[in-house]
């Protein structure tokens, strides 16, 4: 493994037309020269693969494309590369099996085996695991998948890949718990959890499974994430390379079902009603119906929905897991036991963490996992990768635009490389990749980075404070030092705002589209325009500006309500003239949203209210970001109290458990962010240093 760069690999293309370039109006020349950018930067990395660099492998190859991750956000085209060719190539190249695989406790795990045909004794292949909640279907000896590996190139390269039910799903026996709790201290066969599971499955394959070559390799998106992060927990011996991909981590801070206790609205309604029902006994029913809104407009039918009390009504049948959401509404001994990340321990695996910037699920539990890995398995090798990527758009898409964004060439192609790669050495002994210790795209300068590790050391700590007037600067507002004159207006020190729950700010501009994948990298005009959302801006950069690393909000707030939620958005401001695309004049792209619920300001176990007219320190997380803020462009933050129905609407009146509120309960209230010298609202940041500014001052 090479030495890591310092920096991030900035294109050399860095012409006065590229510097105006917003995210959506690259023209043809532009993606060009940012391909050929990628191209030349990221040379030692795909020669070590063995692949043409910057190409795209499906073009001229025979390989299906992947298709457009804007299509896939909106629901014209489903994720992955499928074509009657990579069929019949895995029909006619691969020997399936389907097995039944003994657990210490004696439950069996169905478990499906594609071998290729050439394998021998004199040809041995690696094994390359998937367990899934989600059905290793399609079932039966003479029913094959129409895809096996990540990409289409794995199944040419030559695994075995393993597909296994996890315990309780589908035809797999045993009980299924959603994110079942590790259980560290095991002193017998009846101590089971994923790690167990994971292991037993191994030890089997190794022992039993003929013509592998001893390496076993897994990976994951999203719930099968889930089970990579568990199965590296004291990791098999026979376990060398593990990615776990958009993993969840904890389901109350910040993965699908909560965001800092806030739940998680549409995509908990849309899931578990149809995820979530009991099975008595194995099945092979391979059926997934969506759930049926009755309706394109999302944020209308939420509405008509009325209190969350009132959801039950909505599903077909018993649910479960809603049950247990409703009965833990704070992050009691239910939800600490299902975060998985304290029992990140004993790996031995190299890992491969990969999220995407855009994912509305699972980014917190990429960025978590890396950092957990890293902190609690010293000298490791453990890599992140984050590129500009929906849920899964990594690996099911081409990545190359999402919402109001161009992000100028596909970005899925770069990551194929690299994870074909990271499993080639470690399970094939290929060329070692050029891998640091994150390689991370750059939004608004379109362009990828690496570095030792992230957050970037290099990165150093800024403040952004709200000021007078909207404003946000990184100069605190300084205390008035005269009365001001008669004809002045008097600043108060605050802003604010009224809430009402009946009319919730929308999480897009088209309502009725639904909020996960449609509501990212989009224009947030609509938002501004709003009564009941304060705007805060900055001045015109006069030179880029990148932050990379992790954002926190302090914000000083007072109510009359005695509970509220608070969201927070980043966002970056076009110049009001681009002369590429004068409709993107004055647009502004969102690059992160965040909300909080107030009550789990001090503790996520304890909550408690507000005390109404008293000014209160709300400090929270957002996730990470790696964006450049162009020169001429602007820094804004919005600040509101609901974001529908991606999060439940707040009542804004304290109640001990929000799933029981009714109809009377939600208030409109009024809520005043405070910016004084003493209460400061203000958002941390980390700033990149550009390579021409002054060296910092030495310590004294």
């Amino acid at each position: 493994m090479s030495a890591p760069l310092p920096s991030p690999i900035f294109s050399p293309l860095t012409s006065t037309a590229a510097r105006r370039r917003t995210h959506r109006t690259a023209t043809a020349a532009g993606r060009v020269a940012l391909a050929l950018g990628v191209l030349a930067t990221g040379l030692a990395t795909d020669r070590a693969l063995g692949s043409d660099a910057g190409a795209n492998p499906a073009a001229g190859s025979g390989l299906s494309p992947l298709p457009s991750q804007q299509a896939v956000a909106d629901g014209k085209q489903p994720k992955g590369a499928r074509s009657p060719a990579r069929a019949a190539f895995i029909r006619s190249h691969y020997r399936k099996h389907e097995l039944r695989i003994p657990m210490r406790d004696g439950v069996t795990l169905f478990t499906s085996v594609y071998t290729p045909l050439d394998a021998s004794p004199s040809r041995r292949y690696p094994i390359l695991l998937v367990r899934t909640p989600y059905s290793v279907a399609p079932y039966g000896a003479d029913r094959y998948k129409d895809r096996l590996g990540p990409f289409e190139e794995y199944e040419g390269e030559g695994f075995i890949f393993v597909f296994q039910d996890v315990r309780g799903c589908h035809m797999s026996e045993g009980e299924f718990v959603n994110m079942r709790p590790h259980h560290p201290g095991k002193a017998g066969p009846r101590d089971i959890d994923e790690s167990s599971d994971t292991h037993d499955t191994i030890e089997w394959l190794v022992k039993r499974l003929p013509h592998h070559n001893g390496r076993v390799g897994m990976w994951g998106i999203s719930y099968p994430g889930f089970y990579a992060s568990a199965g590296s927990i004291d990791s098999h011996p026979a376990l060398k390379a593990v990615s776990p991909q958009a993993p969840i981590a904890d389901w109350f801070r910040g993965d699908d079902v909560h965001r800092h206790g806030a739940f998680n609205l549409e995509q908990s309604f849309e899931f578990f009603p149809i995820f979530g029902r009991t099975r008595q006994t194995p099945t092979d029913d391979e059926k997934w119906e969506p759930f049926d809104f009755g309706t394109p407009d999302r944020y209308q039918y939420f509405l008509s929905v009325g209190p969350i009390s009132a959801a039950l009504k909505r599903f077909a049948g018993p649910v479960p897991f809603w049950n247990d959401i409703v009965a833990h509404p704070n992050y009691d001994a239910f939800w600490q036991s299902r975060n998985l990340l304290p029992h990140l321990r004993g790996v031995r695996a190299a890992m491969l963490v990969v999220g995407g910037w855009y994912d509305m699920e699972d980014l917190y539990g990429a960025l978590a996992t890396y950092a957990a890995l890293r902190a609690q398995n010293p000298g490791i090798a453990a890599t992140l990768v984050m590129g500009p990527w929906i849920h899964g758009g990594w690996s099911g898409t081409d990545g190359a635009a999402l919402g109001d964004s161009d992000f100028g060439f596909a970005t899925s192609e770069t990551f194929r490389s690299v994870e074909l790669g990271f499993f080639k050495h470690h399970l094939k002994a290929g060329p070692a990749p050029d891998l640091s210790g994150a390689l991370v795209f750059e939004t608004g300068a379109n362009r990828w980075g690496r570095f030792p590790a992230w957050p970037p050391p290099a990165a150093q700590e800024k403040t952004l404070y709200f000021g007078p007037a909207r404003s946000l600067s990184f100069t605190p507002p300084a205390p008035s030092s005269a009365p001001p004159a008669a004809t002045a207006p008097v600043d108060p020190g605050y802003d604010e705002y009224e809430s009402d729950p009946t009319h919730p700010v929308p999480c897009s501009a088209d309502a009725a589209s639904g909020c996960p994948r449609r509501s990212v990298a989009t224009d947030q005009r609509f938002a501004s325009a709003r009564p009941d959302v304060l705007t805060y801006r900055s001045e015109p950069l006069t030179r880029d500006l990148t932050l990379a690393g992790p954002v926190e909000a302090t914000l000083w707030v007072s109510t009359n309500g005695s509970d509220a939620d608070y969201i927070v958005k980043i966002i970056d401001e076009n110049p009001p003239q681009v002369p590429d695309a004068p409709e993107r004049g004055g647009q502004q792209t969102l690059i992160r949203v965040e909300p909080f619920r107030a009550r789990f300001r001090d503790s996520y176990s304890q909550p408690k209210p507000l005390l109404p007219g008293q000014p209160t320190r709300i400090r929270f997380a957002l996730n990470d970001v790696f964006h450049t803020f162009q020169r001429k462009h602007r820094l804004v933050v919005h600040v509101q109290s609901s974001l529908f129905p991606f999060i439940d609407r707040n009542p804004q009146r304290y109640l001990e458990n929000l799933f029981h509120v009714g109809p009377a309960d939600y208030l409109i209230t009024r809520h005043r962010l405070h910016r004084t010298p003493t209460l400061q609202s203000q958002i941390s940041v980390r700033v990149l240093p550009a390579l021409d500014d002054p060296p910092p001052a030495p310590p004294r």
